[in-house]
């Protein structure tokens, strides 16, 4: 003979002692909205819902020396002189352009597309005032590098590109 034996205990519930907030899943959402939308995170829905880097935001990097500040942009996919234009204003970068394609794709043929095509605009805000005289762009191997001499005053000139 077997004899099976059960015994029931009761726990009483464990109540948090943090204050109850009912709006918390909902300024997370938010919170992840916010950051899905941003430079951070910068792929958006196009092209039929394919993802696809949004390009208008281009990565940048500004340093100064003691006579220059010195800004180099990753722009891979530039052909010539043409595709891009740089604009100084007072403190003001401003680099726009046309990237192109090649070869293009019917959409029902396009299984993942991320390379980017069409126009940018970027403009980046400079350290301090820089000089007419001396500024000078080279792009190379998919960068852009802008070399302004710093001064004083209020400057506006447009920047020819030297390609290699």
């Amino acid at each position: 003979m077997i004899l099976v034996s059960e015994t029931l205990t009761w726990e009483a519930p464990t109540m948090s002692m943090s204050p109850y907030e009912p709006f918390r899943q909902i300024d997370n959402m938010r919170r992840e909205m916010d950051r899905y939308f941003s430079s951070e995170f910068p792929f958006t829905r196009q092209n039929g819902g394919q993802h696809s880097k949004s390009f208008g935001q281009f990565h940048v990097d500004v340093y100064e020396t003691e006579g220059e500040v010195i800004a180099i942009c990753d722009i891979p996919g530039l052909v010539g002189r043409e595709d891009v234009n740089i604009d100084i204003h007072n403190q003001t970068l401003t680099v726009s352009g046309t990237l192109k394609r090649g070869q293009e794709y019917a959409a029902e043929n396009m299984h993942h597309q991320e390379r980017f095509a069409g126009r940018f605009n970027r403009a980046i805000q400079l350290p301090t005032t820089v000089s007419n005289d001396g500024t000078k762009a080279t792009y190379r191997n998919g960068v852009l590098e802008v070399r302004m001499s710093k001064s004083q005053g209020e400057t506006k000139k447009r920047i020819d590109v030297q390609f290699h």
